[in-house]
């Protein structure tokens, strides 16, 4: 198998006409469940930052801080440690992806004023129509899934309660039951929790999966992915090959400075993995000199539907490049043993 320049090898990814797949999340509300459905390609970057704190449990025991009716109700910024609100810790921003309308029903991401790739952990449901606001200001907010169903219907319940002013950053609060006289207790808060259902599929990622895949379509698309279970960490290389794409007669030469390889870490849960990217340039082969550079750069979601295929969703934001890719085994071998793994991990 020979491995390309990474920028040649996405140009061919992105090409493709991948197969569509769409992420669902479920929001635990005190008045019922809201089912979202997540845009997998239109958003990627932005739906593999959100995920990164959907499973890690970031959005566990937090709250609707902030309702504005008639516009939208925020959350996934603060989160309840023995009755005291606290903020909830940050990834590094995610790269702004407008494009999809600020429509009713819509999840966004919120940002700091002025500043359009500012995105971290908050988001909003937008109430109305609110594309003539926010679809062009500061760069236009990212939407990145819509309610399903008849989600809307308890959005609307909670955009109907009091709002109180609790003092910045709780100035627009909504509250349950509240009378305006004594403490806000978390019987009083919209409390929150948010579940990944990309697992519906009854696959769990195991080390059975630990093996070579590549891209049918495109022959120099080469991945390894090995699962570390005790950890529960996925490490993932893409590996590419020269600086140019060479013609079809020149081999690749192992150990040329021109050889690099994209790697991704991150957690793993039920049948999905959200990475972080790091690409790795220069070097030579067994040598010291001339020193590696590695430099962390976007965000890669990896979905597995059975022991022998998946997908790659990918954002590289220094290049510019976003696509979807299927994978499959080089080889069966460890087909048996994945079957065997895959039991739903120890509650």
């Amino acid at each position: 198998m020979r491995f390309y320049n990474l920028s040649a090898c996405l140009a061919s990814v992105v090409a493709l006409s991948a197969p569509a797949f769409a992420t669902e999340v479920t929001m635990e509300t005190p008045f019922g469940d809201v089912r979202i459905e997540l845009f997998d390609e239109q958003a990627p970057a932005t739906v593999a930052n959100f995920l990164k704190y959907v499973n890690s449990g970031a959005y566990a025991n937090s709250f609707i801080h902030r309702s504005v009716p008639g516009f939208v109700i925020q959350g996934g910024g603060y989160y309840l440690v023995e009755g005291a609100p606290n903020a909830i810790e940050t990834f590094p921003p995610v790269v702004n992806e407008p494009g999809i309308s600020n429509v009713r029903g819509t999840i966004a991401m919120a940002k700091q004023a002025g500043d359009p790739n500012s995105a971290t952990s908050q988001w909003f449901f937008n109430l109305v129509d609110n594309s003539d606001v926010l679809d062009d200001d500061n760069g236009g907010y990212t939407v990145f899934g819509q309610v399903l169903g008849d989600g809307m219907d308890i959005i609307d319940e909670i955009a109907d309660l009091q709002v109180w002013n609790a003092t910045a950053p709780f100035n627009e609060l909504p509250l349950i039951g509240y009378q305006g006289v004594g403490e806000i207790t978390e019987d009083n808060l919209v409390m929150i929790d948010m579940m990944s259902d990309s697992d519906s599929s009854g696959f769990n990622i195991n080390p059975g999966l630990n093996d070579a895949w590549y891209n049918l379509e495109t022959d120099g698309q080469g991945f390894f992915i090995n699962v570390f279970p005790d950890t529960g960490i996925m490490f993932l290389s893409w590996f590419t090959y020269d600086t140019e794409r060479p013609d079809d007669s020149v081999s690749a030469n192992l150990g040329d400075p021109g050889h690099r390889w994209l790697t991704a870490q991150g957690a793993f849960a039920g049948n999905e993995a959200v990475l972080d990217i790091t690409i790795t340039s220069g070097g030579i082969f067994d040598s010291g000199a001339p020193v590696l550079d590695k430099a962390p750069d976007g965000t890669m979601v990896v979905t597995f539907t059975g022991c022998n295929q998946g997908t790659v969703s990918y954002d590289i934001p220094s290049i510019g490049r976003q696509g979807v890719v299927p994978i499959q085994r080089v080889v069966p071998d460890n087909v048996a043993l994945c079957e065997e793994l895959n039991v739903p991990p120890a509650q």
